[in-house]
């Protein structure tokens, strides 16, 4: 595997895993204003699992090779 797409994978995830986090808190915080409570295990969720697929997807889009 060439070095330079490596690095370039590599920060698309990283990319993809904070966008993906800043949705999931987001999505947190409105869960927090239309509800008393929110729950630890819905936020971690509401985080995590954004956070994830922003990895996800940022490792499998190959960078500079948009349409």
């Amino acid at each position: 595997m060439n070095a330079r797409l490596f690095t370039g994978r590599v920060t698309a995830a990283l990319v993809g895993t904070l966008v993906g986090a800043a949705a999931g808190i987001l999505l947190v915080s409105a869960a927090g204003a239309l509800a008393v409570e929110v729950d630890g295990v819905f936020a971690l969720l509401a985080i995590g699992l954004p956070a994830l697929c922003g990895a996800v997807v940022g490792a499998f889009v190959t960078p500079g090779n948009s349409r």
